[in-house]
């Protein structure tokens, strides 16, 4: 992510990991996966390119009001503005990433690894 909001990508592209990757500017994060990748726009949407394999790219929310993400090996996550979180993309194995994720809200922050967890800042 450049200091002017544009993305800039590299490296692999049998996915669409580089050509698929947003031209425009206006991006303040950056997430990446296994093959897949999420911005989050300074309007509060998320685009996402890469692998859709698991859904990594067309069950990703279409709405506004997040104010951070992160992706795991092949899905991703997304807190909203109110502390709730939104998941999408793989849920193999039943590791939960997606149909675990908690329906409370008050979450501040998120983070999630190469594995098929992620944490926040948040018990549930």
């Amino acid at each position: 992510l450049r200091s002017d909001g544009t993305v800039m990508t590299w490296g692999s592209n049998l996915d669409g990991q580089r050509n698929d990757a947003p031209t425009s500017a206006g991006f303040v994060a950056i997430a990446c996966g296994g093959d897949h990748s999420v911005a989050l726009r300074s309007d509060g949407t998320v685009m996402t390119w890469g692998s859709n394999l698991d859904g990594q790219r067309n069950d990703a929310p279409t709405s506004a009001g997040f104010v951070a993400i992160a992706c795991g090996r092949d899905h991703s996550v997304a807190l909203r503005s109110d502390g709730t979180v939104v998941t999408w993309g793989s849920n193999i194995y039943t590791y939960g990433q997606r149909n675990d994720a908690p329906t409370s809200v008050g979450f501040v922050e998120i983070a999630t690894t190469t594995a098929s967890h992620f944490a926040t800042t948040e018990r549930w």
